[in-house]
């Protein structure tokens, strides 16, 4: 099994699981196919980038590209309410629940075309920066780069990518 193989049914497991998630919960699942410590292994290796996704991608929007696709850019939150607080795991504006929520913060771009959407891009919200705010003197985060600059950069590395889209 490679580890694409690996992601995807890591993957999977994460998203359908009710309770806690495990590497020798998922290995017992798999029947031992795959074991406990492979899991952890994998788990070990370098963060995944968008540059990683694209390669995984790419095959698949050139299937389906089009001059009349669009790209969706989507700021989601990830709620991680019970883990502790770091530079990716912090409290962020949540515009849809109008609310500060606890979680991973991200931004996706995605390719949309003959009713398909696949991710092509995307990047973590990291809130390395520590500051007082003057209002409440409380300590807070904040990203050293703007939403709206990391929207840029994944609207130029799709152009880079040479994906076709009005």
């Amino acid at each position: 099994m490679t580890n694409d193989e690996l992601l995807d049914i890591y993957s999977d497991y994460l998203i359908s699981a009710f309770g806690q998630t495990t590497a020798t919960g998922l290995s017992t699942l798999l029947g031992g196919q795959v074991s406990h410590d492979r899991v952890q292994r994998f788990l070990a290796l370098p963060q995944r980038t968008s540059a990683d996704l694209w390669r995984v991608a790419k095959p698949h929007v050139r299937k389906i590209e089009r001059k009349d696709a669009v790209m969706i850019v989507d700021d989601s939150i990830a709620e991680k309410p019970h883990t502790d607080e770091n530079d990716i795991i912090c409290w962020h504006y949540d515009h849809s629940k109008d609310r500060m929520l606890k979680g991973i913060n991200f931004m996706t771009v995605l390719y949309h075309s003959a009713g398909l959407s696949l991710p092509v891009g995307f990047e973590l919200i990291t809130k390395t920066e520590h500051y007082v705010d003057p209002k409440d003197g409380k300590e807070k985060r904040r990203s050293k780069i703007g939403k709206n600059e990391l929207y840029q950069k994944l609207l130029k590395q799709a152009l880079r990518n040479q994906i076709l889209f009005k």
